[in-house]
């Protein structure tokens, strides 16, 4: 699957949303499910950059695009719910869910964290997760073949020295993966994860700002796992953690 191509129009008619859209692996992620004949959903916190993205999809002729601005860190339940109100009226279903929004925090020694930035990792790469998958499943349900991607992180499933809460929130993602995996077995919904490896984003640089940038691949470049993810050729793949290098 890491070099993997799809047909094209593979994913025409799919109704997909992307969490993070603005920029990095989720904006690349976007455009490539719009490359290939997806409506993508973009969700983000900023929206000046998901417009940048909108803008982007639409000159290139993909499918029209639709925006969700939202901040995961102070969304309640019922914003969710909202939303998935809005997109079932809209579009009837949703084919595929790409969880990539997450924060890192700073890193340190474990005896450094400061509780109130773990407790906004937690809101944003765990608890919004829960309630976004928790109001979009009766929608996915409507769909002949639904995809549920979370991003998790190789301190997600190895633990590793300062990485402290982020490592947390990543096993914390894997655990809901699989037990979502498992109710979701046998049905239209397949859930898996996926770890990007070390990419060129923003959040990298700020984990390690002495790194070369040059030397990791471009979001671009890790999009043929996400694309299978999404694509009717990984029907029958559920409870995996994938690797996108």
């Amino acid at each position: 699957m890491l070099e993997y191509q799809a047909e094209q129009n593979s994913l025409s008619g799919k109704v997909i949303l992307v969490t993070g859209a603005g920029s990095g692996i989720g904006r690349a992620a976007a455009i490539k499910y719009a490359q290939y004949g997806a409506t993508v959903i973009l969700l983000g916190r900023t929206v000046k950059k998901l417009e940048h993205v909108y803008d982007e999809i639409e000159q290139a002729g993909y499918p029209q695009p639709a925006i969700i601005p939202l901040d995961l860190k102070g969304a309640t339940e019922q914003n969710y719910k909202d939303m998935a109100d809005t997109i079932e009226e809209q579009f009837g279903k949703l084919d595929g869910l790409l969880h990539n929004a997450s924060i890192v925090g700073a890193l340190g020694p474990f005896e450094h964290i400061d509780i109130p930035t773990a407790e906004d990792i937690f809101k944003i790469n765990v608890t919004s997760q829960i309630m976004v998958t928790k109001s979009l499943l009766p929608v996915m349900r409507k769909s002949d073949s639904a995809s549920i991607v979370f991003t998790s992180s190789g301190v997600g499933r190895k633990g590793r020295a300062y990485w402290g809460p982020y490592a947390i929130s990543k096993f914390a993602t894997e655990g809901m993966m699989q037990v979502l995996a498992d109710e979701c077995e046998n049905s239209v919904v397949r859930v898996n994860s996926i770890n990007p490896g070390a990419t060129r984003t923003e959040m990298r640089a700020k984990a390690y700002p002495g790194e070369d940038p040059l030397t990791l691949k471009t979001p671009e470049e890790i999009m043929p796992t996400y694309l299978y993810l999404m694509a009717d050729d990984s029907k029958e793949i559920n409870g995996q953690e994938l690797n996108a290098q």
